[in-house]
This record gives structure tokens, C-alpha cells and sequence, in this order.
């Protein structure tokens, strides 16, 4: 008996496996999480793409804004068929007014628009805004702000292994001027803080 445990232990023989063994697991989870990310980063290409591609549809006359928004969907979910798409335009009357407060007079020097401080109401609606754009495609030469969020189930079960959301969520930005086929609308009104 002690003969055979001294052959034993000098055997190298499937020492081979047992180095698999211990490597395997960590192998797997590293190539599981490469495809995750590769193909994350191939929808968040394809979603950029298919917006500006949208996008400049969205600014040309005739293009309806579900159209568009069709348009990038059918493109996305192409590669992510569960994808839930959210959409958002926000229009501005020129590229530097985008995601900025209305203009205020502050009187009291305090930084911030106090009640009966006078203020530029840029998009009509009777308050002063932190976002001076108004919500939807705008009028003509307006700047539009065009938002897509995709959300859609990991395409590999890394999640549950490393404690991520089990959906990946993704959100491209793309800010284009309308065509001037009409006439620009009117926005600058004035009003006091309330």
C-alpha cells in the first residue's frame, strides 16, 4: 500500500486537469464578461448611429417625428429585439441655448431667481425654467435636442454572477438645427419669478 501512494505521488499524469480546473471558472467569467461588453458597446454604436442618421431625417420637411423614431427603433432592434426605446426632443431657438436656464435679473444677488425678479420666458410657459427649451421637433431653425434611451435584457447571464442590473441601459444625444421652410416662432416673453 505505501508503494502504491509513493507511485501515486510522483505521477504527473492529469496534473494538466487539475490546473484546467482551477483556471476554468475564472476563464469563463472573463470571456462571458468580454462578450457582454463587446456587444454592449456594438448597440450603443448602432443606437448612435441610427439617431444621427434620424436625426437628420427629422430635420428636413415631410419627416414626421414618428417616422423618425420608427426609423432608429427598427435599427436597434435589429441587434436588441427586447429593447424598450424612450424618446425626447426638446427645441431651442439656437445651438447655444441648449440644457440652459432662462435669463434673470437678480436683484438681491443671491443666485438665484427670487420671487418677483424679473425673467426671460424663452419657452412660454409662465415660470422661470433651469431648461429653457420647449418639448418637442420646435419651429423652423430651432434647435432640436434629440434623445434616445434603450434599456434591453444582457445578452449573457453575467449579472447574476457579479451583482449588475440584469438590463442594460444606454442613452445617446444628438442636437441638429430644423430647416427653415416656415417661419421661426416667437419665444422671448417676459415675467417675474415666482
Amino acid at each position: 500500500m505505501l508503494r502504491l501512494v509513493r507511485t501515486l505521488r510522483r505521477d504527473e499524469g492529469g496534473a494538466a486537469l487539475v490546473e484546467f480546473a482551477l483556471i476554468a471558472p475564472t476563464l469563463c467569467l472573463m470571456l462571458v464578461g468580454l462578450f457582454d461588453i463587446s456587444y454592449n458597446m456594438y448597440s450603443n454604436t448602432m443606437l448612435t448611429g441610427a439617431v444621427q442618421d434620424a436625426a437628420r431625417d427629422s430635420t428636413i420637411e415631410g419627416a414626421s417625428a414618428t417616422a423618425v423614431d420608427n426609423a432608429v427603433r427598427d435599427a436597434v432592434q435589429d441587434i436588441a429585439p427586447d429593447a424598450n426605446l424612450t424618446f425626447s426632443r426638446t427645441a431651442y431657438s439656437e445651438f447655444t441655448s441648449v440644457s440652459r436656464p432662462e435669463d434673470y435679473t437678480d436683484l438681491n444677488g443671491n443666485g438665484t431667481c427670487d420671487a418677483g425678479e424679473p425673467f426671460e420666458d424663452i419657452n412660454n410657459n409662465g415660470t422661470w425654467d433651469q431648461d429653457q427649451g420647449t418639448t418637442g421637433q420646435g419651429g423652423a431653425r430651432d434647435a432640436v435636442l434629440y434623445e434616445v434611451t434603450v434599456e434591453y435584457p444582457r445578452a449573457f447571464p453575467l449579472a447574476a454572477f457579479i451583482g449588475i442590473s440584469p438590463n442594460y441601459r444606454t442613452t445617446t444625444t444628438t442636437v441638429l438645427r430644423n430647416q427653415p421652410f416656415a417661419a421661426s416662432e416667437k419665444r422671448d416673453a417676459v415675467g417675474n419669478c415666482a
